[in-house]
């Protein structure tokens, strides 16, 4: 019996026969038309009639017609205008041939023509049918319990037995009845007609048995075409036997490896590959392939299944290295927390076998967020690419490995694709491997997902997806090369579903018998892969048992060696497991060449020039906006009187980095005009469509590029992107900018798992930058506060720990600190703090609260004198009024930082306050600058010192300051609050409340009774 199936013809597919019948008719009028202008007599004299008899004949069977009619209805074209089409041979040809089937009794009634051409087209729609839906009923899990779709139900309109091939009105007669085959398939090969019987076969060989294509939806025909080739050709899908036992030789060390370090560490949770042993042959693969067509550096992201044998059978890390992660008397490592063995990334540079050539392979250490490491993999992929100018791709590539629950229900997954064809973002194509389960933890995939696979979240970008039986190994190996050169052609995504089991529960130590029952049942039954390969190859006499058994031997031998040598390492040294080495950044030990930063001045000349590049556009016949003229034409007065407000400080910043060869990339939501419309990076031509210009690029001849680019409506992905991006090189400032603050909320997977703490956990050196717009200005709940008490309470310094201040205190104080927390007051000092970035020995993720209505405030102002060569980033702006000229009669001392800085100074003034009310602005938050805010209140001794801030008591920076003043204080002063009181939501959303409440915390600084005869 052989299986077939076939979808209902919809209105679509009518409109498709209708115009099968149009297209025949313009073949045999063109074919008439061609004749009627023919010199011969009897070319004249051909009808319609006796054309459309040659036409239907040869419907029939090409063989029924004289070759030179089969060459003409070949190449005829019912798109083609009348004469256009192949010419007929000579008269006599045609004469002869038509005598002869009249003789035969060719000649079809209109009813039994009509009937050949509605035969012909449900044949194309079989074959459609099958490129369709054919993954619907393929053989693609290994255990045979489970529909990889999660439906066993076949659709009615999925026909499995021959008495149904009615549905298309054909039947078991036309088995063997030969049909043309449409261009749009390659299953004929070398043939362009088959039997009914023979595509039905060549059909199910190709889409229904241990591999699922979903193609079909792809908006592009050269593509369809082209996968189409790929696995419809007969024989294309071969291995020489080398190849075979090269596969077999992968399959066994990724097995071996799974099965010493459960004989080895039985009780250790390792979250072992075990039901997916081919995912190292298939990675293998991607990689060999890539590297015969040129690749020099493949970046992997993953969870952490299977990790460890990824690491010793792919990047190949020492695999002492790898087995003394396991002993439990290890000595800490000399820098940082560390992670567990199956988080932690590496680098490796080697040679492929395969190709004989250089290899680099990175793998990205990440946490148990599962799919949060995606953008950060794309991040850095895109850098490299940058650095290497490898605009294609063609050098630099990603392999995303997944798990099928989280690839289905992580919406980082959905964000990452969506940056996958964005022009700042591409990396020309991910290669997406996920290893397909069949369960999340414990639940059920029929629980875990809505959609029938899970990666159908990859249809949004047209990515191919390729499902594949994972105990199928040359069918896994041949889909990984072709998703290789796909990726290589395209330069887009493509998924490979490896739909496997897992052998074990979710990890070593779990019973997945108390939820999946009659799973595990089937999978203790299960015969391993590698067994039932070498099987394989042992009956095809590829292979002996001998040689297979040999192939074991050296391996384990191999395993126990480097077992022996893992017990010599003393100390766990986690520089061993860098995924992102800077060389010549560090010194040898991995310590900074210095504990010292220069001053951040940059001359009074660069700066005019900057700002007079910023106040241009030097493009020749460039039309901007008329507003837009305003703000350049201000910039440009503000420059000539050696003025800057934010953006222009900002502008010079940049600039300045640029001519020292610092690359600078700039990312966000609206960050090229800036959400409040103060930066203006890019200039838009007003009467020429997407003609821009970015005024950056060009301060200087031989500058480092810029790249300023707004984001898709992503935090999570996007701060991921531009983390991965920071890793690549130290010599890079990367900056992302919230839309508002709070928005980074979306992306606190990023900050909690990557940011805060991936020093700690990974040794990651990272100096990105985040722009987080922070300020109470009564706009509501959701865009006032950057939530900076998240960050304070996240910073590693002790508040309890008395400082040594030694001649290098300040850097140092940096380089122990696990990030910079500062809320700039002043143009000035935001100039200062991103040049800081890059001209410090070593890098560290700095936190920005930038301003909002700071950017426009007339105060808000800073001279050149503040930025000229010699000046520094000034962690706190001291008193310099009238009241630290008489500071034994000052009464009151008020730390702040940021903008509520003005409106302290503004109340001051109003209640002629300056002689006894000091106002100092912390600027640098974290670390906290202890010797600087010593020096101040030893300077105001007669004086009460108040923490004032905008944010409710509960927020903001109160509970981080206060406790490091008391240990500064050694306990014998308070320091008092004021400001808003504890709150649920950070910012009211009426206007009027937000009056009272300012007016009410306002009052209550310069009331310089409210905290007499208090204690605390």
């Amino acid at each position: 019996m052989i299986r077939t199936f076939a979808v209902k013809l919809k209105p679509c597919c009518i409109s498709f026969l209708a115009a099968q019948k149009v297209a025949s008719k313009t073949i045999i009028q063109s074919a008439c038309v061609q004749s009627s202008g023919a010199k011969e007599p009897f070319l004249s004299g051909i009808n319609s009639s006796y054309v459309e008899e040659m036409y239907y004949a040869w419907l029939e069977d090409p063989k029924n017609v004289h070759k030179s009619w089969d060459t003409f209805f070949r190449n005829a074209d019912p798109g083609a205008s009348p004469g256009e089409a192949h010419q007929i041979t000579t008269a006599a040809d045609m004469q002869n041939k038509a005598l002869l089937i009249r003789s035969q009794g060719l000649a079809m009634a209109p009813a039994k023509a009509e009937k050949l051409v509605e035969d012909h087209l449900a044949v194309q729609s079989l074959i459609r049918a099958y490129q369709i839906r054919g993954h619907h009923v393929a053989q693609l899990d290994p255990l045979g319990i489970l529909d990889a779709d999660l439906d066993s139900f076949v659709p009615s309109d999925l026909i499995t037995t021959l008495d149904k091939l009615g549905f298309y009105g054909l039947h078991e007669g036309d088995l063997d009845k030969v049909f043309r085959l449409p261009t749009t398939t390659y299953i004929g090969g070398s043939e362009t007609s088959l039997s009914l019987r023979e595509i039905i076969r060549r059909l199910e060989n190709s889409y229904c048995q241990h591999i699922g294509l979903e193609f079909m939806f792809i908006n592009d025909v050269e593509q369809c075409q082209w996968i189409r080739q790929k696995f419809e050709t007969p024989g294309i899908m071969k291995f020489t036997n080398e190849e075979k036992r090269t596969l077999l030789a992968r399959l066994v060390r990724s097995t071996r490896f799974e099965d010493f370090l459960a004989r080895k560490w039985s009780s250790e949770k390792r979250f072992g590959l075990e039901g997916c042993e081919v995912m190292i042959p298939a990675l293998k693969a991607i990689i060999d392939k890539s590297s015969e067509m040129g690749l020099e550096y493949v970046i992997l992201g993953m969870p952490h299944r299977g990790r460890l044998n990824v690491l010793a059978n792919v990047i190949r890390k020492d695999l002492e290295q790898i087995f003394c992660q396991f002993d439990p008397k290890l000595e800490a490592s000399d820098e940082g927390s560390g992670d567990v063995k199956y988080h932690l990334g590496m680098y490796h540079e080697r040679i492929n076998r395969a190709t004989n050539k250089q290899i680099t392979l990175s793998l990205v250490a990440n946490p148990s967020h599962l799919e949060a490491v995606d953008p950060v993999v794309q991040g850095k992929t895109k850098a490299e690419q940058f650095y290497r100018g490898d605009a294609e791709g063609k050098k630099v590539m990603s392999i995303l490995v997944h798990g099928d629950a989280a690839f289905a229900g992580q919406g980082v997954v959905y964000e990452t694709f969506h940056l996958s064809d964005l022009p700042s973002y591409t990396t020309n194509g991910t290669i997406h491997v996920v290893v397909n389960n069949q369960i999340g933890f414990t639940t059920d995939p029929r629980m875990a997902r809505s959609s029938p696979y899970p990666t159908d979240v990859a249809r949004v970008v047209n990515a191919p997806i390729f499902h594949v039986n994972a105990d199928d190994p040359e069918a896994v190996i041949y889909v990984c090369s072709v998703a290789a050169e796909w990726r290589n052609t395209f330069n887009k995504d493509v998924v490979v579903d490896l739909v496997c089991y897992r052998r074990s529960g979710h990890n070593e130590m779990d019973e997945p018998m108390f939820t999946q029952p009659l799973m595990y049942k089937q999978i203790h039954k299960q015969v391993p892969v590698v067994k039932k390969y070498a099987d394989k190859l042992i009956s095809e006499g590829i292979v002996s048992l001998q040689e297979f058994e040999e192939e074991i031997a050296k391996y384990d031998k191999i395993c126990e060696e480097s077992y022996t040598q893992s017990k010599d390492k003393k100390i766990l040294n986690i520089k061993h497991w860098l995924d992102s080495p800077w060389p010549g950044f560090f010194t040898l030990e991995g310590e900074p060449k210095s504990m010292t930063c220069p001053p951040t001045g940059i001359p009074e000349d660069m700066l005019s020039h900057i700002g007079n590049i910023a106040s241009s556009v030097p493009v020749e016949n460039f039309k901007i906006h008329s507003g837009l003229s305003r703000i350049l034409k201000g910039r440009l007065e503000m420059t000539k009187n050696c003025l800057v407000d934010w953006a222009l400080a900002e502008y010079m910043a940049f600039g300045s980095l640029l001519k020292e060869g610092i690359h600078v990339r700039l990312s966000g939501q609206d960050v090229e005009r800036g959400t409040f419309s103060h930066r203006h990076h890019v200039l838009h031509d007003q009467d020429v469509d997407r003609r821009t210009c970015v005024p950056m690029n060009h301060l200087w001849p031989d500058q480092a590029p810029y790249t300023v680019c707004n984001s898709s409506l992503s935090e999570y992905g996007v701060l991921g992107f531009e983390l991965g991006f920071a890793m690549a090189s130290p010599n890079a400032l990367v900056l992302w900018e919230a839309q508002f603050g709070d928005f980074h909320n979306t992306a606190q997977c990023i900050i909690d798992q990557f940011i805060s703490s991936g020093q700690a956990k990974w040794v990651r050196h990272n100096g990105i930058v985040l722009l987080l717009p922070h300020g109470m200005e009564g706009m509501g709940p959701e865009h006032s506060s950057a939530r900076p008490e998240r960050f304070l309470q996240m910073s590693n310094d002790d508040c309890d720990a008395y400082p040594e201040f030694t001649p290098d205190y300040e850097v140092t104080q940096l380089y122990d600190c696990n990030w910079i927390v500062v809320n700039c007051s002043t143009p000035g000092n935001y100039f200062h703090v991103l040049r800081r970035q890059i001209l410090l020995p070593f890098r560290k993720p700095l936190i920005v609260f930038s301003p909002k209505s700071l950017l426009r405030h007339p105060e808000a102002k800073s001279h050149f004198e503040e930025m000229k060569t010699g000046t520094v980033f000034r962690r706190v702006i001291l008193e310099s009024g009238a009241a630290c000229h008489n500071p034994q009669n000052v009464r009151r001392v008020i730390f702040c930082t940021g903008k509520v800085y003005y409106e302290l100074v503004k109340e001051r003034h109003q209640k002629q306050l300056e002689s006894q009310v000091a106002i100092t602005r912390l600027e640098q938050i974290a670390p906290f600058p202890y010797d600087l805010v010593k020096e101040e209140v030893d300077k105001y001794h007669n004086a009460e010192l108040v923490w004032c801030q905008e944010e409710h008591k509960n927020m903001g920076y109160y509970d981080y300051i206060q406790p490091r003043f008391l240990t500064l204080l050694n306990h014998t002063r308070p320091i008092w609050y004021v400001g808003r009181d504890p709150a649920a939501a950070p910012a009211t959303g009426n206007k009027n409340t937000h009056h009272v409440e300012l007016r009410r915390f306002l009052d209550g600084a310069f009331n310089l009774q409210c905290f007499e005869g208090k204690t605390f």
